[in-house]
């Protein structure tokens, strides 16, 4: 498998940022290779995407909540991949938002992508558009 680490600041209070990240259909909103997540249940989700111009599907679950500090997500199906995204309050308007996701590269675009950084510069622009979007800045 292959892992993606990144971070970055945004300049709202964590459980705003943990309110955000957690409506998972506003995804497509600042993901730009989300096309759908539809939601089953809090902790139950089917993702649609469009991948190095290859659609994926997938269902995920929530495997670990704990509200304002950290949501954890594994696939059940469909494309491999889990990860956790950690809130930490630097101050009470400051949080740093750290993704880490680990995913199975599938076909040869993908596995080029990935040792050519191609996903780290995805989630890099991803955090980014998430900034934006939580700031009221246009993504």
């Amino acid at each position: 498998m292959a892992t993606v680490k990144d971070s970055i600041e945004v300049n709202i209070p964590a459980a705003l940022a943990y309110s955000y990240w957690s409506r998972f259909e506003d995804f497509p909103k600042f993901m730009e290779e989300v096309e759908e997540i539809r939601v089953h249940s809090p902790d139950s989700m089917h993702w649609r995407t469009k991948i190095a111009g290859k659609q994926e599907e997938w269902d995920a679950k929530v495997v670990e909540n704990i509200p304002a500090k950290r949501i954890a997500w594994q696939s059940i199906s469909g494309l491999k991949n889990k990860g956790a995204v950690i809130f930490d309050a630097i101050s009470p308007n400051t949080t740093r938002i750290e993704l880490e996701m680990d995913y199975e590269p599938s076909g040869v675009m993908e596995k080029v992508g990935d040792v050519l950084g191609v996903d780290e510069r995805r989630v890099h622009k991803n955090l980014e558009n998430f900034k934006h979007y939580v700031e009221g800045q246009p993504v």
